[in-house]
């Protein structure tokens, strides 16, 4: 079997905790190079995982090294142009979740691979929890009937992330929504089968990130760069009729917690606590799975990415997927600016 060989564009903790190892245990892979604009960052990695090549201009890296695979494991800001220039390369590509900055820039990205005939895959690992896969096989089969109506949350009541670009716009493109919202809606999304989006009303809030006098719980940031939500909601109305209310939060006066859940003509479901609810026989049922399998869900992402590749299948997470949940998230921006319900442009 053919060695496949990877590059790691930027190789900070997402990088170090997930990707170099991931890679590492999958046969016939070999993690090549690492790229950073951070030389003290890009040294420590490659000694902690024996990665003989680094680089600090990732143009070099594709040039010299003539990677298979490329992840890109960088602020969000940085997604677009590695990306791309990965695709045009001739490597597949594995993306950081979100996909980047803004749809203007996903739908780019997705247009690159089409044009390079590769796989762009973006890195939505909570897909592969074994409750959201069961929940997805339910929904496709029609367990449910017409999905009508979701919720999607991912709230902390305290989670400013104290590392990294998080808390700049001009990096991350937005706070809650962009970091851990992005991973709830991603999971409604699938499980409801990528409905067309339509609209958006919703809103972003700035109100505890930026003050001294707020507790903040995840390690210290400075505050006077803080300049993005700590919480977000929007209400997404699809072309089907369906709607979905999304919320996100690093910092909110409620109780914290994630949950994906769903209402249809048939059944309903709750993914955190694991239940479904239906009606069976004439009676009112709560059906909870048992005896799932636990499953690395970030090994997983890479080991069916490797898969897909060898096998010449679609991306397991393509592209496109990524651009519809940016394109919502740039619709409740917008939405929030203007006071108003605004259409969303994929």
């Amino acid at each position: 079997m053919k060695l496949l060989k990877v590059g790691i564009v930027g190789s900070g903790g997402i990088a170090q905790a997930v990707h170099i190892p991931g890679y590492q245990e999958v046969p016939d892979v070999k993690v090549v190079a690492l790229c950073d604009l951070n030389r003290a960052t890009l040294k420590a990695a490659a000694e902690k995982f024996g990665v003989e090549q680094t680089f600090t201009d990732y143009r070099e890296m594709l040039r010299k090294v003539d990677p298979d695979i490329v992840s890109v494991c960088t602020p969000n800001a940085d997604h677009a142009a590695p990306t791309i220039a990965a695709l045009k390369a001739g490597a597949h590509v594995l993306v950081e979740k979100p996909i980047a900055m803004n749809a203007v820039e996903g739908r780019r990205m997705v247009a690159a691979a089409k044009k390079a005939k590769r796989l762009l895959m973006v890195g939505f690992q909570n897909r592969y929890d074994p409750a959201a896969q069961f929940m997805r096989r339910s929904a496709g089969a029609g367990d449910f009937g017409e999905i009508y109506y979701g919720e999607a949350h991912y709230l902390r009541r305290r989670g400013i992330p104290g590392w990294g670009a998080f808390i700049e716009k001009k990096r991350s493109g937005g706070g809650a929504l962009m970091d851990i919202g992005v991973h709830a809606l991603d999971l409604a999304l699938y499980i409801m089968g990528h409905p067309k989006p339509v609209s958006v009303a919703g809103a972003a809030f700035m109100k505890l990130g930026h003050r001294k006098d707020v507790v903040h719980g995840m390690g210290a940031f400075d505050v006077k760069r803080f300049d993005v939500d700590d919480f977000g909601v929007g209400l997404i109305r699809f072309a089907n009729g369906g709607l979905l209310l999304l919320k996100a939060s690093w910092a909110a006066n409620l109780e914290g917690g994630w949950n994906v859940s769903m209402i249809g003509t048939q059944g309903g479901f709750s993914l955190n606590p694991l239940k479904v609810y239906a009606e069976r026989h004439g009676s009112l049922v709560d059906i909870t799975p048992v005896d799932l399998p636990r499953v690395r869900t970030h090994f997983e992402e890479i080991l069916l990415f490797v898969e897909a590749i060898r096998k010449g299948r679609a991306a397991p997470i393509p592209g496109e997927n990524g651009l519809m949940a940016t394109a919502i998230l740039d619709a409740i921006y917008k939405s929030g600016e203007k006071g108003k319900e605004v259409r969303v442009e994929i």
